[in-house]
């Protein structure tokens, strides 16, 4: 298979020979082989691996995205990744970074609706003129 791991403005990961893949989705872990059908699955922040087919052993964390299998291509996209070959830091990185920023961004959006509520209030208290 040939894997490509897409994060805005670059491409992290681009390898053509992959045995397999194993991936956390939002419904769990799952594998992918050569021959699995064509799917598309949302991906949750976590840790992909992939299996090249000398055997070695590849793991990158994610963020959220989706992964895309179309024959022998298997397109991921997410928000950010980082590769290391220690999986133990790894896992660290996924629970430092990316659940600390998903936090992170519940909290900014919780500001901006209370900005725009606040604007559309003050705005509907305005005279309005004929």
């Amino acid at each position: 298979m040939h894997l490509k791991v897409l994060v805005p403005f670059q491409i992290f990961v681009d390898c053509s020979d992959v045995a397999r893949i194993v991936a956390l989705g939002t419904s769990g872990s799952f594998g992918i082989l050569p021959q699995r059908l064509d799917c598309v699955m949302a991906l949750a922040p976590g840790v992909l691996s992939y299996v090249t087919k000398n055997g070695e052993t590849i793991y990158v964390a994610v963020d959220r995205g989706v992964l895309v299998k179309t024959g022998s291509e298997v397109m991921v996209s997410v928000r950010n990744a980082i590769g290391g070959a220690d999986l133990g830091n790894l896992h660290e990185a996924v629970t430092r970074e990316f659940l600390t920023i998903d936090s992170m961004e519940k909290d900014r959006r919780l500001v901006m609706a209370k900005l725009e509520t606040g604007l559309l209030r003050r705005m509907a208290e305005f005279p309005h003129g004929n």
